[in-house]
């Protein structure tokens, strides 16, 4: 029986590394199990924030990517100010920590590039795809954001292609995300911004979330959605490390990104304590971090009682990263704040789950990370006016680590893999 086509149209694609990457790079490996031959659509020369050459061993052999050149004002941006680079990946300076020129930058960003500085793609993309659709028979197309101007293209071709069969994928939310009202946006470029997302709910076939909480506010504002979590990919199991010896010391990993807007400053303070009201603990302690941590929050813990626990490796490939989340005895995980991030599951927990190991996570109270981790039975949420609770918990943890008890029980996982998850993809499509 012949494969249907299905064209994926992503920013992101290795080299191409962090979470971004992952979730239509792990679909399109298993697409074809299901009666589905995957086409990437994807720039020729995009500006990725971060490169991971090893995701390259997770591109199905032969599969056919069409590529066309994008053109994006991060350059002029950098040049105007360094710190700008933060951009490429959805991150800026907050509060007291904005120059002029970061405020100046955020303007910029926020009221001339609507949805994104990947803007300038989507007409280009229009005009191409329409005659690559028909030519070469494609009848669905998956437009995946953010960048959320992909989502545009899936517009613009719907408009001129009616039968063509469209899901938006939304790895976030569009106006709904944190950092969304620190854009200091224009009374008309926010109303821009929600008309364009307006558009896209009313317009897609089919809207994918990758939350429970974002699949029901999208269905609220008049989406066909569907959530499809991100998952772990159970084939990666060869890149775990056997079970080592026991560390010598209690191991507290962040693995991935750290931003300011979702900065637990209670967790540092919490730690903070512990390593100078028990000794024990202060001996045993270390905070280890795998990624890129912003340079004012590691600024900030370098100059705490912390800064002779910190173990900071920087960037690590996929694989790597895996290996240290083994080498740990908590993993961290982190969220925005506020309540209308409750829905966000940051998509490395799913590697955190496969992982068995205890996962400490912050974000608002009755978050879908908190419904996973009850389920799962992987760990505990706090929010960001716990302080006490964090404490006890952590040395709970500690005290079964002392006595070799501190297990690895997690239940329920296995409808998170990645296989599992795209045959309900292809069940909806």
């Amino acid at each position: 029986m012949e494969q249907k086509k299905i064209l994926i149209i992503t920013y992101y694609w290795p080299p191409a590394g962090g979470p971004g990457v992952q979730r239509w790079l792990k679909f399109a490996k298993y697409l074809p199990d299901f009666g589905w031959k995957p086409v990437i659509y994807t720039p020729e020369n995009p500006s990725y924030p971060l490169m991971d050459e090893t995701l390259m061993k997770d591109v199905p052999e032969n599969i056919e990517i069409v590529r066309t050149k994008i053109w994006e004002p991060y350059q002029l941006a950098e040049k105007l100010n360094k710190s700008n680079k933060k951009f490429k990946a959805g991150q800026f300076d907050v509060g007291k920590n904005q120059s002029w020129k970061s405020r100046l930058s955020i303007w910029v960003r926020g009221n001339f590039f609507i949805p994104d500085a990947r803007v300038f793609w989507v007409k280009p993309s229009v005009q191409f795809l329409e005659k690559y659709l028909q030519d070469n028979k494609i009848d669905t197309i998956v437009t995946s954001g953010p960048p959320h101007s992909l989502h545009l293209i899936g517009l613009g071709l719907k408009d001129k292609l009616p039968n063509l069969k469209w899901i938006a994928d939304f790895r976030d939310p569009w106006t709904e995300i944190s950092y969304y009202k620190h854009l200091k946006l224009t009374k008309s470029s926010d109303k821009k911004h929600r008309q364009l997302e307006s558009a896209v709910f009313k317009t897609a076939d089919i809207t994918l979330a990758t939350s429970y909480t974002d699949a029901e506010n999208f269905r609220k504002a008049g989406a066909n959605a569907v959530c499809i979590t991100n998952g772990f990919d159970e084939s990666d199991s060869g890149e775990r490390t056997e079970k080592k010896e026991a560390n010598t010391t209690f191991v507290l990993s962040y693995i991935g990104v750290l931003e300011q807007l979702r900065n637990p400053e209670n967790l540092w303070k919490a730690l903070d304590e512990l390593v100078k009201e028990n000794s024990e603990f202060a001996q045993n302690f270390s905070l280890k971090f795998v990624g890129r941590i912003d340079d004012k929050i590691l600024h900030t813990l370098e100059n705490s009682n912390l800064k002779k626990h910190i173990l900071n490796l920087g960037y690590l490939s996929h694989g790597k990263a895996v290996e240290e989340m083994q080498t740990s005895e908590m993993l961290l995980i982190t969220n925005f704040p506020n309540e209308s991030s409750k829905g966000i599951i940051p998509g490395k927990i799913f590697e955190y789950l496969a992982s068995g190991k205890q996962i400490l996570s912050f974000g608002p109270e009755q978050a879908d990370v908190a419904k996973i981790l009850e389920e799962t039975h992987a760990g505990k949420h706090f929010s960001y006016n716990d302080s006490e609770t964090i404490k006890s918990f952590i040395l709970e943890k500690f005290e079964l680590w002392k006595s070799g008890n501190l297990s690895e029980n997690t239940q329920h996982i296995e409808q998170f893999s990645r296989k599992n998850l795209t045959k309900q993809l292809s069940e909806i499509l």
